[in-house]
């Protein structure tokens, strides 16, 4: 919920770097991703879960970033991720042949490196591909300035990178798409 907290930060940048290289991004955080809490009986239909919904359903790519609360997933990232069961009957489901980043960060290695394997299995169960390289990061070091940008180069590559495995599994995925039609 705190703008300009380190998770928010990161995806900043990394979108910034899809951006550059001509992806449409959307970002969803603190308040976009403030919803009622997820009931698979009967899911709330508000005008931010149809945004994000329609997000996703649109979406290539995915990059997902969550801070490490107690050694996972933050409950506001979670719950988001739980209405990506509105595209259960999709054609094709859930987060399939969409490559999906992963960015944890946490006060602690521990609770950062929890928090991105959480991150991946999630992503697995709902048929998503995790992209290669994964990014977990230590707030304690004061990754960030004053700015979007990383204070730590390294931090900064991780993130660039990727971005770049989304967009080239999402242009991969593309181009097979369309061989296939042509043939």
């Amino acid at each position: 919920m705190r703008p300009g907290s380190s998770s928010e930060r990161a995806l900043r940048y990394a979108l910034s770097r899809c951006e550059e290289q001509g992806a449409t991004t959307e970002l969803f955080t603190g308040e976009t991703l403030d919803l009622a809490a997820y009931d698979p009986e009967s899911p709330a239909k508000t005008a931010k879960v149809a945004r994000l919904i329609e997000a996703l359903r649109a979406s290539h790519g995915v990059i997902v970033g969550s801070p490490g609360y107690h050694g996972s997933v933050s409950g506001m990232v979670k719950n988001a991720l739980d209405y990506a069961e509105a595209l259960r009957n999709d054609e094709p489901p859930y987060f399939e042949g969409r490559a999906v980043g992963l960015v944890a960060c946490a006060q602690g290695w521990q609770a950062a490196g929890t928090t991105l394997a959480t991150l991946r299995q999630i992503v697995h169960a709902l048929r998503g591909w995790p992209t290669p390289m994964g990014v977990a990061f230590n707030t304690s070091t004061r990754p960030f300035s004053d700015s979007d940008i990383p204070a730590d180069p390294a931090l900064a590559r991780q993130l660039e990178i990727i971005a770049d495995q989304v967009l080239e599994f999402s242009l991969m995925r593309h181009r097979a798409g369309a061989e296939s039609v042509a043939k």
